[in-house]
């Protein structure tokens, strides 16, 4: 039985709640059942400074206009027919957000097989962020929601003391922060996200 995680470990400053993450729950508890991952690989976005955040220059939409709210709310949004899930971060009025990349499945493998299709190995059903949200039936009807509060949230799992630091993926026209060191990831996992 998993329990939410208090909301102040999301309190944390943004790198470092980035690297907090790294080895606790993300739970989501279907109708069908609970279906769990350990989280082993997450990037962070720094906002108004940080070209490749979608807050960049402190650009407020209605997709980004819950990247100002208060840290631990979920940030979720689509890209091609994938949905990507952020954990927002930071005091309010400053939009960062830390994406979910991979987890390792924990509980629910049957649902997830489902979800993802039987056929393909289990190495491949959570190892990247639009996979995982797939995995675990994660839609965009949890934008706003909190990581704090169920039938989605994060639970205490234990501390990862591997990991591995590099530049984010697939931000190719950001510019300086194609290079910045913001992903992390727990070392040799092989659940980590397959990048070119």
């Amino acid at each position: 039985m998993f329990t939410p995680i208090n909301s102040d470990f999301f309190e944390a400053p943004t790198l470092e709640l980035a690297r907090n993450l790294l080895g606790q729950i993300l739970v989501h508890e279907t109708p069908e059942g609970t279906i769990a991952g350990r989280i082993v690989e997450t990037e962070a976005y720094m906002g108004a400074e940080d070209r490749a955040a979608h807050s960049f220059g402190n650009r407020r939409t209605k997709r980004t206009e819950i990247m100002f709210g208060r840290s631990g709310l979920v940030y979720t949004y689509q890209m091609h027919t994938h949905t990507l899930i952020n954990v927002v971060s930071g005091p309010i009025d400053t939009p960062r957000a830390i994406l979910i990349r991979a987890v390792e499945p924990v509980e629910g493998i049957d649902l997830m097989a489902n979800l993802r299709g039987k056929h393909l190995p289990i190495k491949q059903w959570t190892s990247g962020p639009g996979k995982l949200t797939k995995a675990m039936g994660i839609t965009m009807e949890y934008y706003g929601h909190h990581f704090s509060e169920r039938p989605l949230f994060i639970a205490e799992g234990n501390p990862v003391h591997a990991i591995a630091v590099g530049p984010r993926v697939g931000i190719g026209n950001s510019q300086e922060a194609v290079d910045y060191p913001y992903r992390f990831w727990e070392s040799d996992n092989p659940f980590v996200s397959k990048f070119r």
